[in-house]
């Protein structure tokens, strides 16, 4: 037989899908190795934070996904409607982190100093005991899962219907569903912030939070996409992906970059300007050893670097520049997350832990596999979306 008779090429394909099904569940088999071993080698409380920094990490590209997703139906956009489906998928991965919470749940009280501490002896703790109490954290927590379901699933499953029917009462709820969804997303992506993040310190007073962590979930959200239309575009399942959808996603990315930096500098010219002990120690601590040159690293590599790069136009659909732009944003989204959770245990820098690396190849691998099968269950982009036809001509 030929090697490039149908039979032989169809056997490579085989091949490659094949491979690629592999590869997220081998990551996951070999993070939960690293993490077990992680776990024995470096303690639970290492491991604790370590593993709460990959969970923080992948929620921020399912929360920036399930805004996109929003800000899709709210806005009438054209350009967005190839890359809806895959950002659906991506959104409806919010459920599944209610899995990957248990490990935190169990882990709570190496995370969060306040579970066992007495508020009559901390005064700071006594002032916001209505929030930071073991009932209200883990009722929170449920009822934030419980909420993001709800959206994407009814946000998802109104698309698939469209898909079917192509009835105009698809389209309406999907926008019904989008404007209350707003609301809710802004809320429970700063209860989340707050509750599982920035109550690691509950002394800390930060009103801009949570728009600190929505900027970034955006950005990396932002960078995820991009690489999968890319892929998508690639293997012909979305042919209609064009020059419009990769432009927009880059002028997004170059705008959170901006955002970003711009949120990150008033929290703490805000925090200096005050001088107020209560807000300062935090970045006081962050100023220690060698975390000081991960504040330089967040402020040259989560800004300037991208932003430099993305200010030209050609540099937006170049791929020789958009690539590694795209894996850098991931990389510092990473270091983002490791400079607001890591210094509680390493107080002098940061130090290399197995369980950074395998709690991130666990969790990744398995999300990555949840996506894959979501993604070749249904159709890769809305077959009958009215502006499909505007999206295909542009």
């Amino acid at each position: 037989m030929s090697a490039h008779s149908p039979a032989a090429h169809a056997s490579a394909e085989t091949h490659e899908h094949t491979l690629w099904d592999r590869l997220p569940w081998m990551a996951a088999a070999l993070g939960l190795l690293g993490c077990v071993a992680g776990y024995i080698i470096e303690g639970q409380k290492n491991f604790a934070h370590a593993y709460l920094v990959a969970f923080m990490f992948f929620l921020s590209i399912a929360l920036g996904s399930f805004f996109l997703v929003l800000i899709h139906h709210l806005f009438d956009a054209y350009w967005s409607v190839p890359i809806r489906r895959f950002l659906e998928h991506l959104a409806s991965l919010l459920p599944w982190m209610a899995l990957f919470f248990l490990p935190i749940g169990l882990m709570s009280g190496d995370l969060y100093y306040w579970m066992s501490v007495d508020p009559a002896k901390d005064h700071a703790l006594a002032v916001k005991q209505v929030l930071f109490n073991k009932k209200t954290w883990g009722i929170a927590s449920a009822v934030l899962f419980g909420v993001w379901w709800l959206w994407t699933h009814k946000l998802r499953s109104w698309s698939l219907r469209q898909d079917e029917t192509g009835a105009a009462e698809c389209t309406v709820a999907m926008r019904r569903w989008a404007a209350s969804g707003i609301f809710v997303f802004a809320f429970s992506l700063t209860a989340a912030a707050i509750f599982w993040m920035k109550s690691l310190e509950h002394q800390w007073f930060s009103t801009m939070y949570g728009v600190y962590y929505f900027a970034g979930s955006v950005w990396v959200a932002l960078a995820t996409a991009y690489a999968i239309a890319l892929l998508l575009k690639r293997s012909n399942m979305v042919p209609m992906m064009g020059e419009e959808q990769f432009h927009s996603l880059a002028k997004l990315l170059f705008a959170f970059t901006v955002f970003y930096a711009y949120i990150h500098f008033s929290q703490y010219f805000l925090i200096w300007n005050a001088a107020m002990p209560e807000e300062t120690f935090w970045y006081a601590k962050r100023e220690q050893g060698n975390w000081a040159y991960v504040g330089w690293v967040i402020i040259l590599g989560h800004f300037l670097l991208p932003f430099l790069t993305l200010l030209r136009i050609d540099a937006k659909l170049n791929l020789k520049v958009a690539i590694p732009i795209f894996v850098w944003v991931w990389l510092m989204h990473h270091v983002d997350m490791q400079f607001n959770i890591m210094p509680l245990v390493q107080p002098d820098g940061p130090v290399f832990l197995i369980s950074s690396l395998s709690a991130m190849l666990l969790i990744g691998g398995l999300l990555t596999a949840l996506f894959l099968w979501e993604l070749r269950r249904h159709p890769a982009f809305p077959l009958k979306d009215p502006r499909m036809g505007e999206a295909v001509r542009h």
